[in-house]
């Protein structure tokens, strides 16, 4: 086994993902191992390591370090998968961020927050009711189904 791989999985998984969402005010967050798996080898991380990356994102390590709860995992039953996408949440808002002027998250917002992230922040919270309401019609299809009103015509 590498060692030390798993911790650049975890540093590098912080970077790009965990501190931008903490800085854009969010609560919640996904990361999808293809995306982040992508970053790593442009970096010289070895590739074939899919499972790594994948219990990597999991560890109570992590979680801890990062102040996160795991809300879901999606993807196939075995969890070990370029398909598998990681959604967490923010358990501590409170957390301060490395070099950030002691600026901290209250509320689920930032003390400074651009317009830009603002924006940002309330279109991915609408992205995810969207994600929701498909998901009661069995998915894309069957939504654009109902919203094109097949199903109560009785057409396929």
């Amino acid at each position: 086994m590498n060692i030390g791989l798993s911790d650049r999985v975890r540093t590098l998984a912080k970077e790009k993902y965990v501190t931008p969402a903490i800085r854009a005010g969010k609560m919640r967050f996904f990361i999808r191992v293809k995306d982040l798996l992508g970053d790593l080898q442009k970096e010289g991380f070895p590739a074939g390591h899919t499972p790594q990356v994948c219990t990597a994102l999991r560890t109570a390590k992590f979680l801890h370090e990062n102040g996160l709860e795991m809300e879901e995992v999606v993807g196939p039953p075995s969890k070990m998968s370029t398909t598998v996408v990681f959604h967490y949440r923010i358990a501590k808002p409170e957390a301060k961020l490395p070099a950030d002027d002691g600026k901290s998250i209250r509320g689920g917002e930032t003390a400074e927050e651009t317009p830009e992230a603002r924006a940002f922040r309330l279109t991915e919270g609408l992205r995810g009711l969207l994600k929701e309401e498909m998901a009661e019609f069995g998915g894309a299809e069957g939504f654009l189904r109902w919203v094109r009103g097949y199903d109560e015509e009785g057409a396929a």
